[in-house]
Formats: C-alpha cells, sequence, structure tokens
C-alpha cells in the first residue's frame, strides 16, 4: 500500500543508514566534536559559504524555534502564513519557548508578500503593541508551491529596511532548491535570507536538521542557544552521518527531484479522472486536488492520505505527497484506483 499522506512516512534511504552503521562501529568524542560533524558541517558551508556558522540539531521544530530564538527578544513578534508549521503544527512551540507572539496572515497560495506586511508597521514604536523583528516563511510552503527567487528577495529586502530578519522554514528545501535550479546558496543567501532550517528528515534522513547563520554574525552564541534548548546531542555523530551522506554527491538533490517528478506523473494522471480537480500544478512534491467527499474514505482505504480542508458543497480539498522512495508503478496505481472509485 503506497502512502500518500506525507513524506515523513518513507523509510530512511540505504546510504544513510549506512553512513549511521558506519559511524557505530568504534568510539568517538562527544557533542559534535567528532570526524563526522565536521565533514557534515564543511559540505553545508561548501554549498552556502565558509563562513556561515552551521549547528545540527534533532528535528525541525526544533530547528525553528532555536532559529528564531537566536532573532528574538520577548517583546517581539514573528509574521507568518497562517498555514506555516510553526503556527499551525508545532504545538505552539515556538511562542513557548521564545517568548514572542506569532502574527499569522491569510494567503491563497502560502506566500507571504510585502505588500500585506505594511499595515504591521503601523504598530513599531507602540508600546501597547508586539514589535515585529522576524518574516518568516517556509519553503516549499505547506501549499506546495516555492518561492520564486524575486520574491524572497522583496520579503528579504522589505525585512531588512525595517530592521526585522527573514528567516526560512526549509524542511522540504532540497525539493525547492531542485525546482529552482539546484543551486542552494544563489536561492537563499543570494536573496537576503537571514536563517536557514536546513531539512533533512523529510528528504531520506532518520531525523537530523541543520540550523545555518546565513547572516554570520547572528550565529556566534548560538551554540549557548542550542545547549539550553535540549538540542544538542551527546552522539552527535549519528545525526551528523546522515547530514554527511545526504550531501555527498549531491544525494539530496537526487532524491528531492525525484520526489517532484513523482509529483508531476500524478497530477498529470489525476487531472485525467472524472471527478478530479487539481488545486493548482504542482511546484515540488505536493499536490492538493479537490475529491468528492463520499470517494474519498474510499481510496484513503487504498492509498493513505490527508483531507486537507473539509468543503461544504459535498467535495473537500485534499493533500498527496510524494516521497525519495515513491514509484511509477505507485503513482500509476494510485491513479488506476481514483478511477475505479470515482468510475
Amino acid at each position: 500500500m503506497a502512502n500518500f499522506a506525507s513524506d515523513n512516512t518513507a523509510p530512511v534511504h540505504p546510504e544513510v543508514l549506512k553512513a549511521v552503521a558506519a559511524a557505530n562501529e568504534r568510539h568517538a568524542p562527544a557533542y559534535g566534536d567528532d570526524p563526522w560533524t565536521e565533514r557534515a558541517l564543511s559540505r553545508v558551508q561548501a554549498l552556502l559559504g565558509a563562513d556561515v556558522p552551521a549547528f545540527v540539531v534533532w528535528n525541525g521544530t526544533g530547528a525553528n524555534v532555536l532559529g528564531l530564538s537566536a532573532l528574538l527578544r520577548p517583546r517581539d513578534a514573528i509574521i507568518c502564513a497562517e498555514d506555516a508549521h510553526i503556527h499551525a503544527d508545532e504545538g505552539g512551540a515556538p511562542e513557548r519557548f521564545t517568548g514572542a507572539k506569532l502574527i499569522d496572515l491569510p494567503t491563497p497560495d502560502g506566500k507571504l508578500r510585502p505588500a500585506q506586511l505594511e499595515p504591521l508597521l503601523a504598530a513599531i514604536g507602540d508600546q501597547h503593541h508586539v514589535q515585529p523583528r522576524v518574516v518568516a516563511i517556509t519553503q516549499s510552503t505547506e501549499r506546495g508551491t516555492v518561492y520564486a527567487p524575486a520574491e524572497i528577495r522583496a520579503l528579504a529586502d522589505w525585512a531588512h529596511r525595517h530592521r526585522m530578519y527573514l528567516h526560512v522554514d526549509g524542511a522540504r528545501i532540497a525539493n525547492a532548491t531542485v525546482a529552482l535550479g539546484g543551486d542552494l546558496r544563489a536561492t537563499t543567501r543570494a536573496l537576503g535570507v537571514d536563517v536557514l532550517s536546513f531539512g533533512f528528515t523529510k528528504n531520506g534522513g532518520m531525523g537530523a536538521e541543520v540550523v545555518c547563520f546565513l547572516d554570520p554574525a547572528l550565529g556566534e552564541e548560538f551554540r549557548f542557544v542550542r545547549k539550553q534548548g535540549m538540542q544538542l546531542a551527546s552522539k552527535m555523530r549519528y545525526l551528523s552521518a546522515q547530514v554527511d551522506a545526504l550531501l555527498a554527491d549531491g544525494l539530496w538533490l537526487r532524491l528531492a527531484e525525484h520526489a517532484n517528478a513523482m509529483a508531476r506523473r500524478l497530477a498529470a494522471g489525476a487531472a485525467k479522472v472524472p471527478g478530479v480537480r487539481l488545486a493548482c500544478p504542482p511546484e515540488a512534491n505536493a499536490i492538493f486536488a479537490h475529491l468528492p467527499d463520499a470517494a474519498i474514505p474510499r481510496l484513503q482505504a487504498r492509498h493513505p492520505f490527508y483531507v486537507w480542508k473539509q468543503g461544504s458543497d459535498g467535495t473537500s480539498e485534499v493533500r498527496w505527497m510524494c516521497s525519495w522512495d515513491t514509484t511509477e508503478g505507485e503513482v500509476d496505481e494510485f491513479v488506476q484506483a481514483m478511477g475505479e472509485v470515482l468510475g
């Protein structure tokens, strides 16, 4: 049974398991003072710049919360889209652990735009209001869309012009990077991104992310933030070995490109099935579509996926997510099942 619910449901890539097993063969220094961490961080810096402070952490929520913590004061606010992971799916962790307020804004495609941020400037300097400090975006977004370079540059310029920072939740940054041509630095640091949560777990990893300070001055004290935030692994080599394996020889990009290609294949096939209406063409590895409510449980029983938004007209919006290990055969089988259920 192929699972299209989430790329979190995919297994760990064999090269990652092999790397973790190799890291387990002997004793090694703790807390990141090991060859695997040194090699992994060197690979990150080869992509983003040798001066970029980078820190391995356990998971995506930890990467986001601690990366944001380095930018915030308790009186501050984070501006994000209403369906951003930090707002909708992190259990209030960003607000609890940063002490800052989230200001979530509606957006039809998961993307923020400078024009909708302008009204928030009225709060600056007013002692009765939290102070906007960080613009936080997700790349690729929770709606499966990808910010174009010009869109990121516009947000970065707006943030910096108003003495704010631009943070990127990159849980699926690999999928966005290949969609934009494969150059991570050109589509993050070169556009003015200040802090990046570099995600690996959804792209073949077992559980490892890297907080990258693309403005190096912002990361000078982060080692203390990571420790106090309970994200400093004593046996760091097992996390770092994953990052090292995925970044070696461009594996992370190949896995993401495959997932994106499977999403395009699924969208093309589903669009031909009567009763299926795509919300938009896929830009990364997620597909959003509208289905008749009566058909959804029958399809989910054969291939699990999530209902994204319940409708009131007898249809609902669903999300299908492709992973690094999704096969053409699984995609074609799912499309065939749609035809059988909806036919």
